[in-house]
C-alpha cells in the first residue's frame, strides 16, 4: 500500500508573499483615501461658505453694507457638520467682511485647519487648510 500525499493548499512563503504584497498595496492606497474623504469634507466649508458669499453680496446691495449676524441673511442654511462656524469679522462694514470655519473632531491626520472666506471668495492667506485639501484650485 502506497501513501499518497496530495498537496493542497498554499505554503508559508506563498501566504507570506500576498500579505506583503496586501501591506504594500494597503500603505499606498490608505494615505491617498484618507486625503480624498478630507477633501470631500472640506468641500462642505466651501460650498457653506459660497452660499454665504452669495447672501452677504445681496444684503450689501440692499442695505448698503455687509451683514453683521448670520440670521440677518436672507438664507436659511444648516451649519456644516465637520466645521465650527466662527462670527462675521470686519474693520469696515461697508466694505469688507471675513468668516471663519474651523476643522471639527478627527481629521485624518489633518488636525483642525481653518478655512476663511472674505466679500472676494476664498481667502487663501488667511486660511490654514492644505493645498492638496482644497477642493477648487
Amino acid at each position: 500500500m502506497t501513501l499518497t500525499k496530495n498537496k493542497k493548499g498554499f505554503s508559508l512563503v506563498e501566504l507570506t508573499i500576498v500579505v506583503v504584497i496586501l501591506g504594500v498595496l494597503a500603505m499606498l492606497a490608505v494615505p491617498r483615501y484618507q486625503t480624498a474623504v478630507e477633501r470631500s469634507k472640506a468641500s462642505e466649508a466651501f460650498s457653506y461658505l459660497a452660499q454665504i458669499e452669495a447672501a452677504q453680496a445681496r444684503y450689501a446691495a440692499r442695505h448698503g453694507e455687509y451683514c453683521k449676524k448670520l440670521s440677518d441673511l436672507d438664507i436659511s442654511i444648516d451649519s456644516p457638520e465637520h466645521f465650527n462656524v466662527g462670527n462675521f469679522t470686519s474693520s469696515n462694514w461697508q466694505t469688507a467682511w471675513q468668516m471663519k470655519l474651523t476643522r471639527s473632531g478627527a481629521s485624518g491626520g489633518f488636525g483642525n485647519y481653518t478655512v476663511v472666506w472674505d466679500q472676494n471668495g476664498f481667502n487663501e492667506k488667511a486660511s490654514s487648510i492644505k493645498d492638496d485639501l482644497i477642493p477648487v484650485k
